[in-house]
């Protein structure tokens, strides 16, 4: 997977850029608020579909302008294929695939990106929501038709917190739930069978990584957390324990007014040689684990869909030791993987030059 070009108008402080960008490592240096992390997100959105800094998409058109637009030019496989994006104050965004409308379910997958941010360093630490977005947005990148499935998921749920809702308030019936729990077991049982399958794979890749980094003095390991369980035997059928689950747990959720078991409050922990990392780990130990929990996902996403991702590091840098830096930087080259990497400081890099480097100031790129 490599981008080949990025083609900006009216976007955050671009008015308009045509960017071509090197197969190996890109380098993107400058001052706070120039325009760096702008080149991140563009690609991170037509990777994804949506902004990791915002849920506003009307933010991503620049300041007084009607509309935007965002153009990847990228080579998957060896074929080369194009992806737009049309933004409007006044309309729906459009997304083009290779000159033809697609709606978001097919674009997941399309063009695959790994990002690791300053943010991502709390992941660990963070809420369990910010790790289920983490395996979710991993495995729907490998595997478009979990993207669905999660949709779908989302729908029945939303259908059914709604509906206990109404039930709590005296305005439906408990016994409509049973149009509706069977759906939402079977969904739940396909996502968390997913899930439990690549955390599997997810937790070999990890532990390798982790003691690369770590001179093989330490060892990582990811475990799938079901939610649910505690006091409970999980049967291998588990659309059968999920619709169990639902009738033991019906009366609490009608008090709350939302499902209390399912894939939505499913987490993953992260242990170090047996210590737990959120708990127990140092602030060096998590980092480290976050950074080996990246690159396995890097590898997860070539193990499946047979290449690489593109890396996309914003401004990360500065968060790492020159330790991490190092062995960040070794994994990169050693694997080939196109880089897309932003930073205040070229002194967070090697003496001798490695990759394509450019300056940013202003909304304006220019090499060197």
């Amino acid at each position: 997977m490599k981008v080949r070009g990025l083609q900006l108008v009216n976007y955050r402080n671009y008015k308009e850029l045509n960017l071509s960008l090197a197969d190996n490592i890109n380098i993107f240096l400058g001052r706070n608020a120039q325009g760096k992390t702008n080149i991140v997100e563009a690609i991170y959105y037509a990777a994804v579909g949506h902004s990791y800094r915002t849920n506003q998409e009307t933010e991503l058109i620049q300041w007084n302008t009607p509309g935007g637009s965002v153009k990847l030019l990228f080579e998957r496989l060896g074929v080369d294929n194009t992806l737009e994006f049309t933004f409007s104050r006044e309309k729906r965004r459009r997304i083009l695939y290779n000159g033809q409308p697609i709606r978001l379910k097919e674009l997941i997958g399309a063009m695959n990106a790994v990002l690791f941010s300053p943010e991502d360093l709390f992941l660990i630490k963070g809420a369990p929501a910010g790790r289920r977005r983490f395996l979710d947005i991993e495995i729907s990148q490998a595997s478009p038709a979990y993207y669905h499935e999660l949709a779908s998921y989302n729908r029945l749920l939303l259908q059914r917190n709604t509906l206990l809702k109404r039930i709590r308030e005296h305005s439906a019936k408990a016994s409509m739930l049973e149009m509706w729990d069977p759906q939402l077991a079977a969904s739940a049982a396909r996502i968390v069978e997913k899930r439990h399958t690549a955390v599997k794979k997810l937790n070999m890749l990890a532990n390798l990584m982790q003691r690369r980094i770590s001179d093989n003095e330490e060892n990582l390991s990811v475990t799938y957390e079901q939610s649910g369980t505690e006091g409970q035997t999980v049967t291998a059928d588990l659309v059968s324990w999920y619709n169990k689950r639902l009738r033991e747990s019906l009366e609490n959720d009608i008090w709350r007014g939302s499902t209390s078991v399912g894939p939505h409050r499913d987490d993953i922990s992260l242990a170090v040689n047996g210590i737990e990392l959120k708990a127990f780990g140092s602030q060096g130990q998590q980092r480290t684990g976050v950074l080996a929990l990246k690159l396995s996902e890097l590898e997860f996403i070539r193990s499946e869909t047979g290449e690489y991702p593109v890396l996309l590091l914003d401004d990360v840098m500065s968060e790492l030791d020159v330790k991490r830096r190092e062995q960040l930087l070794q994994f990169i080259r050693r694997e080939h993987i196109q880089t897309i990497i932003t930073a205040t400081d070229e002194a967070y890099f090697p003496a001798r030059r490695i990759g394509q480097y450019y300056r940013v100031a202003a909304g304006r790129i220019s090499m060197g």
